[in-house]
């Protein structure tokens, strides 16, 4: 007999209870897969010699020379003005890990998938053999004139954070490693949610982090930005504080700007009095140390497959339970966000996507849901298409184009 997982299916729910579930067997789930689950598709027919001739040779010669005397045609005369590269060098793929380019693919393939049904974007994966810095920049650099924005794809930390800011400074158009920034404005979006719906000053929240990673980094950079000041991080060996001398860089500057009390130790330290906790580390949070946080809190428990706590014991302590995963309310999900940010940067010509339009990216998430907030719905649902057209409206404005 097939294995089976659970799947997500319609139907309602209470405050953070598990949504109807149906089941998938394998077999259903590799055949969806057979040949991969992106094509390309013609946007004129080719069925006639005079459609030919206009499409392909001869025809086509007259729009490359165009291009070949002015390179600005191409924008209009080709796809890649846009054209999204989702680009992974499967060094930090799901919950997987470093399971190489070849087994990232699908990954990369779906993620394209949600670029055209979510913002209407085409897109293309590209997995690379190398998790050289260095040639993983170099490629893109030589790719440039294929696309018109760059999506970084399940990149391992540190790597990510440099990989992703040479990239941005070497080409000439919009890049975002998705899981730093679209985690982190799907994260302010939900946060927005919950305090407005507990009645709480997001600003005055007294805040954990667990995981200094990619995801972990980025949320903190912005809910600092957005002047959510007691933050405490850990990584797997504690708090980050300043007298650590076993920090990275990233790390480093990162205790620099958070843990405003001094704290030191661990989970227990941590924990103990806070507010808000946002999990998007592989650690499990002992449900002891989750009733030593105030009253009423909220918990957002991201990693997949396994939130670091369960979010039915989560729920007998914190008002608001969030996690990562499609068969319980309030998923975090990373589609609410990468497809309208990249639809509106590029729908406004920007060459790069800022903090501002990552912070109008999370005010327009929760403005759909704004009026019907609920405990389980601090979000809008990953399936809710007017999220990435409100996304996309509102970092288009927020462009510095």
């Amino acid at each position: 007999m097939s294995n089976v997982v659970p799947s997500v299916v319609q139907g309602s729910s209470t405050a953070n209870s598990q949504v109807p579930r149906v089941l998938i067997d394998d077999d259903e789930i590799f055949q969806a897969h057979v040949g991969g689950k992106l094509s390309v598709a013609l946007k004129s027919p080719l069925d006639t010699q005079r459609a030919l001739s206009i499409a392909y040779t001869p025809g086509v010669a007259q729009v490359s020379r165009a291009i070949a005397a002015d390179h600005t045609l191409a924008a209009r005369y080709t796809w890649a003005n846009r054209l999204v590269a989702v680009v992974s060098d499967g060094s930090a793929v799901l919950g997987l890990g470093d399971i190489g380019p070849a087994a990232s693919l699908p990954v990369m393939e779906g993620k394209c998938g949600l670029f055209q049904a979510y913002g209407g974007l085409d897109a293309i994966p590209i997995v690379l053999d190398t998790k050289d810095p260095d040639e993983i920049v170099e490629t893109l650099v030589r790719l440039r004139p294929t696309f018109g924005a760059v999506n970084l794809e399940d990149i391992s930390a540190p790597r990510c954070f440099e990989i992703e800011h040479r990239v941005i400074e070497a080409l000439d158009c919009p890049v975002m490693h998705d899981d730093q920034h679209g985690t982190a404005i799907v994260v302010l979006a939900a946060l927005m949610g919950a305090s407005k719906l507990l009645g709480r000053d997001m600003t005055s929240l007294r805040a954990v982090v667990s995981g200094a990673g990619a995801a972990g980094v980025a949320c903190t950079n912005l809910l600092l930005a957005m002047g959510v000041s007691d933050i405490t991080v850990l990584d797997s060996r504690g708090i980050l504080h300043t007298s650590r001398e076993d920090l990275n860089r990233v790390k480093a500057d990162l205790a620099r700007r958070s843990n405003p009390r001094g704290l030191v130790g661990g989970m227990a330290e941590a924990l103990a009095g806070a507010e808000v906790f946002l999990g998007v580390s592989a650690g499990a949070v002992p449900e002891a140390l989750l009733a030593t946080m105030a009253p009423e809190g909220i918990v957002f428990a991201l990693s997949n497959p396994d939130p670091e706590i369960h979010p039915d014991v989560a729920a007998k302590y914190a008002a608001v339970v969030a996690t990562g995963r499609s068969d319980f309310p309030n998923q975090i999900n990373n589609v609410l966000a990468f497809p309208g940010v990249f639809r509106g940067a590029l729908d406004a010509g920007a060459r790069r996507i800022t903090q501002r339009m990552m912070v109008a990216a999370a005010e327009a998430i929760f403005s759909v849901v704004s009026d019907d907030l609920a405990l389980d719905k601090i979000v809008p649902s990953p399936l809710d298409l007017r999220v990435g057209e409100a996304v996309a409206a509102a970092v288009a404005i927020a462009s510095d184009a």
